[in-house]
């Protein structure tokens, strides 16, 4: 017999698997005592979540949400969302901010930045979501983006030229790290060479795009 909720562990956070063939109050009554059970090696700590097994709403993730901290104390910092093409991406993402969130200097937003829309955050921020033509978003830290960017960024934005920007896919209207702007066209080209994640950074006096990863 299928397990009704299983809770896998890893170095990003932890996987729960729901049963997709059950009630969801079922689950969450046995979500409530696996956690509860397992309250103490928990406690205090700080990670994401993903979810598998069965496709949940905004509604029943929060239910979720409150029961894993309300019984645990886990500072959850993000859901992550099943994606082969973007785990590369989840898991680099959430690995670099985690060490911030440590620190208590980071920020999670969860949703596309639209047209017309700002976001500022005085220290490093993680957006799940694209960042559309038109929207804009700047950083004192880093600017990790799960998703794609057309809009235009400005890391550092306090001066900080040691502040990076990462995202899927880069094409932006418009790329600042400190005082350093990027030339758009030279950005687009190295875009193109580059396959997966990128990941922007200042050499000298100017921006220079790498692999995220190897």
């Amino acid at each position: 017999m299928e397990r009704l909720v299983t809770i896998k562990s890893s170095r990003y956070g932890m996987d729960i698997h729901l049963a997709p063939e059950v009630s969801f109050d079922i689950l969450l009554e046995d979500l409530q005592a696996k956690f509860r059970s397992g309250a103490r090696f928990f406690k205090g700590a700080q990670m994401a979540v993903s979810f598998s097994g069965r496709p949940l709403n905004r509604t029943e993730e929060e239910q979720i949400l409150d029961i894993i901290t309300d019984t645990t104390g886990v500072d959850i910092v993000c859901i992550i969302e099943h994606d082969d093409k973007n785990e590369i991406m989840y898991k680099s993402a959430v690995e670099q901010t985690l060490l911030n969130m440590q620190k208590r200097d980071g920020q999670f937003y969860r949703g596309t930045l639209k047209k017309r829309q700002i976001l500022e955050s005085d220290s490093s921020i993680v957006i799940l979501g694209d960042v559309e033509p038109g929207a804009r978003v700047a950083a004192k830290g880093n600017i990790i983006i799960v998703g794609a960017l057309y809009g235009a960024v400005h890391a550092g934005a306090s001066g900080d030229r040691d502040a990076y920007i990462v995202a899927l896919s880069m094409q932006p209207k418009e790329l600042r790290i400190g005082d350093i702007e990027a030339k758009r066209q030279i950005i687009y080209q190295e875009s193109l060479s580059i396959q997966g994640p990128k990941i922007a950074v200042v050499d000298g006096r100017r921006i220079y795009l790498d692999p995220l990863t190897d």
